[in-house]
């Protein structure tokens, strides 16, 4: 961990400070070998012998006073666990000079650190963040009191840092602490959703909130920051959460509303129409189906869809679209809801009984004990007149599973009463 911010102060120092040089001495040497002692020290940095790089750019700065090659000399000290070696030469450099110098101090503290000499870390690093007042320095205090598990103070600074730049990735390390060291669970959520309503919720902090409230069990709480979550990254497993959370809840209006909003799953939300019995977006639905996907299924689905949705079931427009459909799928898709579909509207509304009752026939070689197949044959029979045969259907019917079903009930009437006359 340690090594990687040494890395990171590296690359950033060394760029900076060189950029500044090449401003004020663009194309000035300080002596004729400048140039080879930079490759030199570069090649044992790319070699990783540090040990050397950092004598390499000693030399440099020796010869030039150019504090870049100060710098870097001590980073490379630093990567080399020097760091006893680091500290002599930072204090003598700050007891020659008597200048303040922010960057060797941030060396220093590193070098400490690494020793685990925490207390003189913590005491030069308070210091410096209070006299530099920069984010960079919040942080590494904060790094130090963390290392000494001083959570308190280690958040305190992080604050500190936050509220200057109000930048999410230190928001983040924040809440990990306030929620898992500190077990100030609240407070870690609440900060979440502060930055969240003021800066919106972006993929860190959303999926950090859903990481806490999952851990609370807070089922509101996941909903809500996979919602946000989803605006931003409209993918196909936060939108599957949503509809998991949705229909875990049973709250299938808002599960509805999040569907019909985001076109997620058109086929799901299919289903939650069909099974709401509201036919007439579940038609609009299944015909945009498919025109989209040419699958014969749907184009099944939009005739019973259609057909149920109607007002006026004796239409012939409405009877001859929803035939015509159920003709075309059936003589490629042999399922036996379209086929009983087809056969039942067929007898029920005399458009051709005796075909209905073929496809009736069909799909009981298949299921010969369905209450409802059986229902349709024996209701075949009585709009031919044969009550007798219709009876003897409709006794068997009423002892199945559904034989206590409405229509089976309205229809037992019927048959009993073609019987009586």
């Amino acid at each position: 961990m340690y090594k990687n911010i040494i890395l990171v102060i590296i690359s950033l120092f060394f760029i900076s400070c060189s950029y500044k040089s090449h401003l004020v001495k663009p194309n000035e040497k300080a002596f004729a070998q400048e140039d080879d002692y930079i490759f030199l020290a570069l090649r044992a940095e790319q070699l990783s012998n540090h040990k050397v790089a950092a004598k390499f750019f000693e030399k440099l700065y020796e010869k030039s006073s150019k504090k870049e090659y100060l710098y870097r000399s001590l980073e490379n000290d630093l990567v080399a666990k020097e760091y006893k070696k680091v500290i002599q030469r930072v204090d003598t450099i700050l007891e020659n000079t008597q200048v303040f110098d922010a960057q060797l101090i941030r060396l220093k503290i590193l070098s400490l650190l690494s020793l685990n000499h925490l207390d003189k870390a913590i005491a030069l690093s308070v210091s410096l963040a209070i006299k530099t007042k920069k984010v960079d320095d919040y942080l590494l205090t904060s790094d130090i009191y963390v290392k000494r598990q001083d959570f308190d103070m280690a958040v305190k600074y992080l604050e500190g840092a936050y509220v200057k730049e109000y930048n999410e990735k230190i928001l983040d390390k924040m809440s990990i602490l306030l929620y898992v060291n500190l077990g100030r669970k609240k407070d870690a959520i609440a900060e979440l959703e502060t930055h969240s309503r003021i800066f919106g919720c972006s993929e860190l902090i959303c999926n950090r909130l859903i990481a806490f409230y999952s851990n609370d069990n807070n089922i509101n709480g996941m909903l809500s920051a996979y919602l946000r979550l989803y605006d931003i990254k409209k993918e196909e497993k936060i939108a599957k959460k949503i509809v998991q959370i949705y229909s875990y809840k049973r709250n299938y209006m808002e599960l509805i509303s999040f569907l019909e909003k985001y076109n997620s799953d058109d086929t799901l939300l299919l289903q939650i129409y069909s099974s709401l019995k509201n036919y007439k977006k579940a038609y609009i639905l299944s015909d945009k189906l498919y025109n989209q996907t040419l699958k014969l299924d749907y184009l099944g689905q939009s005739a019973i869809f259609e057909y149920e949705s109607a007002s006026n079931k004796e239409n012939k427009k409405l009877l001859n679209s929803v035939v015509k459909k159920l003709t075309q799928v059936t003589q490629v898709v042999k399922k036996p809801l379209f086929m009983n579909y087809l056969g039942y509207i067929l007898i029920d509304h005399e458009i051709d009984v005796k075909r209905g009752m073929d496809y009736i026939h069909t799909v009981l070689k298949h299921q010969p004990d369905s209450s409802f197949y059986l229902d349709s044959l024996a209701w075949g029979y009585y709009k031919l007149g044969n009550c007798h045969k219709a009876k003897n259907i409709m006794n068997r019917v009423v002892t199945l599973e559904g034989g206590d079903d409405p229509e089976v009930v309205s229809h037992v009437k019927k048959i009993n009463q073609c019987l009586k006359n």
